[in-house]
C-alpha cells in the first residue's frame, strides 16, 4: 500500500503540472513497460528500428536510439561504440549499435539532456565522442516511468504470460508501476503471445486491461532464428551435435530451454541474473561443464554474447563452441504489422 501511494502521489504531481516535464526537439518514441523485465523491450525495439528504416518518411532521416544503459561503468552521456565493450555501455545498447550501424544509440540517466545532445548533434561536452549527426527522431528504451520526459508516442508492452491485470506490485508481484498507467500508452503490445489468437481471445485481453477506447492494441509472439557465432574462429560443426550446455543472464530463460528442447538435449545448464556480469569463476564453471561433455556446443542468447565477449583470455576451447540465439518479433493476424506501421506513423505526423 505504501508502495502504491508514492507511485499514486508521484504520477499525480507529474499529471496536474506541479512536477514539471519536457518534450524533447525532436519526435520521440517511447518503449517500455509496467513491470521488471522480461517483456522483450530489446527485439520490439529492433523492430521498430526496422520499420522506420524501411518507412518512406524516416528512412532517410537520421534515427537514433537513447538508453538508460544498465550497469554500465561510463557515466553520463556517451555514443555507443559498436567496437565498445557492454561492460562501459550495457548489453542492450552495445547490441543495438551492433546491428543497427545507420543509427546513432547513445545511453543517458538524463533522458531529458540525452535528447537534447541528440537532436542538436556535434561532439559531446569531453571532447571524446564521435561527431554527431542532428537526430530527426529518438526512440527510448525503457522510459515509461521517465515522467520529466514527455514522449510524442508510448508504447508500453505487456507479457502474454504476465497478465497486468492478474498481478501484483513489487514485492509481492512484478508491477513497478500502477496498471492504471496503463491507459497513457497510445500502444500497448501483448507480447510472447501463442502463434494462434483469436479474435475473441484479444478483444479478452483489451477488455480486462480496461484500455480506451482510441488506444490500440496488437500481439507480437517471439520467433528464435539459425544459432550465430559469437566469435569467428567458432568451430559451426558444434551446432549439429545433439547436445548442448546452455548459459544465460535474462530474466527468463523459459522460452529459450523449450526452443533448444525440440532438437538438442540439454546436458547442462547454467542461470544467472538479468545483466550478469560473467566472472572467471563463471568461466571456469562453464568450461567444467564442457570437460565433461566435449561433444556439445555451447549456447546463450544475443544479449549475454555482448557481455561474454568482455571476458577476457577467454578459452579458446570455449570460443570454438560458442553460439547465440537471435531472436524477432512477429506480429499475428495478417495485415497487422502494416496496421502498426500505420499508427506509429500517423501518431509521429
Amino acid at each position: 500500500m505504501l508502495y502504491r501511494l508514492i507511485l499514486a502521489i508521484r504520477h499525480l504531481f507529474y499529471d496536474k503540472g506541479w512536477k514539471k516535464s519536457f518534450t524533447s526537439p525532436v519526435p520521440t518514441v517511447c518503449i517500455g513497460n509496467i513491470s521488471i523485465g522480461g517483456t522483450g523491450k530489446t527485439p520490439h525495439t529492433e523492430m521498430l528500428l526496422k520499420l522506420l528504416l524501411q518507412s518512406d518518411d524516416w528512412a532517410y532521416s537520421n534515427l537514433a536510439v537513447l538508453s538508460r544503459g544498465y550497469k554500465r561503468r561510463l557515466k553520463g552521456f556517451r555514443i555507443v561504440l559498436r567496437d565498445g565493450s557492454a561492460r562501459d555501455y550495457g548489453d542492450e545498447p552495445l547490441q543495438l549499435a551492433r546491428k543497427f550501424p545507420a543509427v546513432t544509440v547513445a545511453v543517458d540517466k538524463d533522458r531529458v539532456e540525452g535528447c537534447r545532445l541528440l537532436a542538436e548533434g556535434g561532439v559531446a561536452a569531453d571532447g571524446t565522442e564521435p561527431v554527431l549527426p542532428k537526430a530527426s527522431l529518438i526512440v527510448l528504451d525503457d522510459a515509461f516511468q521517465y515522467r520529466r520526459l514527455r514522449c510524442d508516442v508510448n508504447i508500453v508492452l505487456v507479457d502474454f504470460n504476465r497478465p497486468v491485470h492478474k498481478d501484483r506490485l513489487l514485492p509481492w508481484g512484478r508491477l513497478r508501476d500502477l496498471p492504471s498507467r496503463l491507459r497513457a500508452a497510445d500502444i500497448v503490445i501483448v507480447t510472447k503471445c501463442p502463434l494462434y489468437m483469436n479474435e475473441w481471445e484479444k478483444g479478452e485481453w483489451a477488455s480486462a486491461m480496461g484500455l480506451l477506447p482510441d488506444q490500440k492494441i496488437f500481439f507480437t509472439s517471439i520467433s528464435y532464428l539459425p544459432m550465430e557465432p559469437v566469435f569467428e574462429e567458432a568451430d559451426s560443426r558444434f551446432t549439429y551435435s545433439p547436445r548442448v550446455i546452455l548459459f544465460s543472464g535474462i530474466a527468463k530463460d523459459g522460452p529459450l530451454r523449450s526452443f533448444l528442447s525440440d532438437k538438442y538435449k540439454i546436458v547442462r545448464r547454467f542461470a544467472f541474473p538479468d545483466h550478469h556480469r560473467y566472472s572467471r569463476g563463471d568461466i571456469r564453471s562453464i568450461m567444467g561443464a564442457v570437460r565433461d561433455c566435449p561433444t556439445a556446443g555451447v549456447v546463450t542468447t544475443e544479449k549475454d554474447a555482448q557481455r561474454i565477449r568482455d571476458v577476457k583470455k577467454l578459452p579458446e576451447e570455449l570460443k570454438q563452441r560458442l553460439f547465440y540465439v537471435p531472436i524477432e518479433v512477429g506480429f499475428l493476424g495478417e495485415g497487422e504489422k502494416e496496421r502498426f506501421a500505420d499508427t506509429l506513423l500517423a501518431l509521429l505526423h
